[in-house]
């Protein structure tokens, strides 16, 4: 008889990982750049005497060890790898200021005596830029604004700085319980409701989201969130062109830690390191399934 076709995989398609309590999907990865399996095994060698070579060698432990290059960032990537549960905003067709909120003494963000509020200006709407704002104490009544990046600087009418230290607004006067514009960003800082008094060089800060159909929040490392949860995975090879599809179940999976880089001119890409587990309720640390379909 002629042999057989060789089995063999082709690309991959997906990674889908799971709960493994559940059996639930966290989601599923399309954006792959690759998945690697490694298993790597230690020989423990006998040695003894005038030999060079061993007496004896017996199989040491073995370690299961999972690559996943990606390049996209949905939310369960933050939850898995990273122990952190991210926020999801519904669509702000207003968009988003921040509360305002003291970072360097406590004069600037005041109810009374300071600027009470950082609030979006409705009728400027279209010029909320992406990024962060510093308020800064001029003097007792005036303060300089400045902003973090002038990636989203252009968006409606054009923000400009004034000086390499990102200032955008000199010498804005605030004035008890009245709204001033920061000039072509979209935003109002409201007067206390007493007499300025600011502290010349305290700072306040807060930020800010465009008009948008989605947005995400997420803060890495806080100390109820540094624990990270066990999951499984599904990672599928490419379906070829006779059809044929190649699926990996991992059982129980760990990892801890994601690197997320930023490349000029070049799409962020992620590689994950994941360490596999025995789990006894399916004897077994992964499976493999195969299938010609007809």
């Amino acid at each position: 008889m002629a042999l057989s076709a060789p089995r063999v995989a082709f690309g991959v398609h997906s990674c889908t990982p799971y709960n493994t309590s559940t059996g639930e999907f966290y989601g599923i990865l399309k954006v792959l750049k690759g998945s690697s399996l490694s298993l790597s095994g230690e020989l423990q060698k006998l040695m003894g005497g005038a030999s060079k070579y061993p007496w004896a060698v017996e199989d040491g432990a073995i370690s299961a060890e999972m690559s996943l290059k990606f390049s996209e960032y949905p939310d369960f990537v933050f939850t898995l790898f990273l122990g952190a549960t991210p926020t999801n905003n519904a669509a702000e067709t207003s968009g988003n200021c921040s509360s305002l909120t003291n970072k360097y003494g406590t004069s600037c963000m005041s109810a009374t005596t300071g600027v009470a509020t950082a609030t979006v200006k409705t009728a400027d709407k279209a010029d909320l830029k992406f990024g962060k704002y510093v308020v800064k104490a001029a003097s007792a009544s005036t303060v300089d604004v400045y902003f973090s990046s002038d990636c989203d600087i252009g968006r409606g009418t054009n923000g400009v700085y004034t000086t390499d230290l990102l200032k955008v607004v000199a010498g804005l006067s605030i004035t008890t319980s009245t709204a001033v514009e920061i000039t072509d960003h979209g935003v109002e800082l409201t007067g206390g409701s007493g007499t300025i008094s600011l502290v010349t060089g305290d700072t306040a800060q807060f930020e800010v989201r465009p008009l948008n159909s989605d947005s995400m929040t997420v803060t890495i490392g806080a100390v109820a969130d540094q624990t990270f949860p066990e999951f499984g995975a599904i990672v599928m090879a490419q379906k070829r062109g006779n059809q044929e599809m190649l699926e990996l179940d991992a059982y129980r999976c760990k990892s801890a830690g994601l690197p997320i880089n930023f490349e000029a001119g070049a799409f962020s890409e992620a590689e994950a390191k994941i360490n596999l587990m025995y789990d006894s309720g399916r004897d077994g640390v992964f499976s493999v399934r195969h299938v010609s379909p007809t």
